[in-house]
């Protein structure tokens, strides 16, 4: 459950607080764009058009919290 107003995120029974979590674009770590067109690390770092499910998939594996 994801309530904007409120800023509540419930994720496996928990309520979270989002207003404090970071937010990862694809954008900012695809090695096709430009720092001008949102880039956010170096090309040699970054990966080809990385999907939301791609980034949740490393976040899962890493065991950090994320949401889509």
């Amino acid at each position: 459950i994801f309530l904007v107003n409120q800023e509540i995120f419930i994720m496996d029974g928990e309520i979270k607080n989002i207003k404090k979590w970071n937010i990862l674009y694809p954008v900012y770590i695809n090695s096709k764009k430009t720092i001008a067109e949102g880039r956010r690390i170096c090309v040699t770092k970054a990966c080809e058009n990385p999907t939301c499910t791609e980034i949740s998939d490393c976040c899962n594996f890493l065991k950090i919290p994320c949401a889509i």
